[in-house]
């Protein structure tokens, strides 16, 4: 998958003054999204946040998505990121969120509720495209891994620029265990771990993924970046490791450059 670019090749830099996009972003714990100024990458305004749901199902979760459209009054299309596999609309996995999602149509499910066009992408895929864009990994060429710390793991891989889209790298075997399980930014809440002991599982985990990947970059994102200060100077890992400069906005901001991107095709 190549990153979303206009239709004369242009990047996102280059669009006119006043192009906006709308992104919605689904997880686990809670629904936010946001206008976006897709010249600047940037939120326009307030995000609206509203808790996910318990249970986590498809009907009240498609509710709170068109809440948060509603609220803005946008009618046009809208992305929305969901924390799993996603392919043509469909989910194939879900992460942190109930497990009656696998093989639903999202895009059927929210074309039905909403006034705009849909389109659905991975979370992680989503803050990558961001990060790409706007961010860390701007111009960055070679092999890039985004990580989105939160309620588990999410990754997105990228190669000169081209999206390896669905990598599930949370998933990976780490001494025995999922390595989200351990190392994400949850387990360090719900273990109360210090930003030290959490920053040694953080580097343990991504010894091993150094080991199938050698990356040239890794950007670290998801709320836990706003506090990169006090966990990313301690890693050992040999590959260079920067904050998310979107940090927790990277997914609404991806979702909408996705959509208004697939709408020029």
């Amino acid at each position: 998958m190549i990153l979303p670019q206009t239709r004369d090749g242009r990047d996102a830099a280059h669009y006119p003054v006043g192009v906006q996009g709308f992104g919605v972003d689904i997880g686990g714990s809670g629904i936010k999204g946001c206008l976006v100024d897709l010249e600047k990458g940037q939120l326009i305004g307030e995000r609206l946040r509203i808790e996910t749901p318990q249970p986590s199902l498809p009907d009240p979760v498609y509710d709170v998505v068109g809440r948060i459209v509603d609220h803005f009054g946008w009618a046009g299309r809208i992305g929305v990121t969901f924390p799993g596999v996603m392919k043509r609309g469909v989910a194939h996995t879900a992460a942190n969120v109930d497990k009656s999602w696998i093989g639903t149509d999202l895009d059927a499910g929210l074309d039905a509720r909403i006034p705009g066009t849909v389109e659905t992408l991975n979370d992680a895929d989503a803050a990558g495209i961001a990060e790409m864009r706007y961010g860390a990994g701007r111009d960055r060429r070679g092999v890039v891994l985004m990580l989105t710390f939160g309620t588990g793991i999410g990754s997105a891989l990228f190669v000169d620029g081209r999206l390896v889209p669905n990598t599930e790298f949370g998933h990976i075997q780490v001494d025995g265990e999922d390595g989200e399980r351990r190392a994400s930014a949850a387990a360090r809440e719900r273990e109360e771990l210090s930003y030290p002991e959490w920053a040694r599982r953080v580097d343990r985990y991504l010894d091993v993924l150094e080991a199938g990947l050698w990356p040239d970059l890794i950007i670290v994102g998801g709320g836990v970046s706003k506090k990169a200060h006090k966990w990313v100077p301690l890693l050992s890992t040999r590959t260079p490791v920067v904050p998310a400069e979107l940090q927790n906005d990277a997914g609404i901001v991806g979702a909408a450059l996705a959509a208004h991107e697939r709408t020029d095709r």
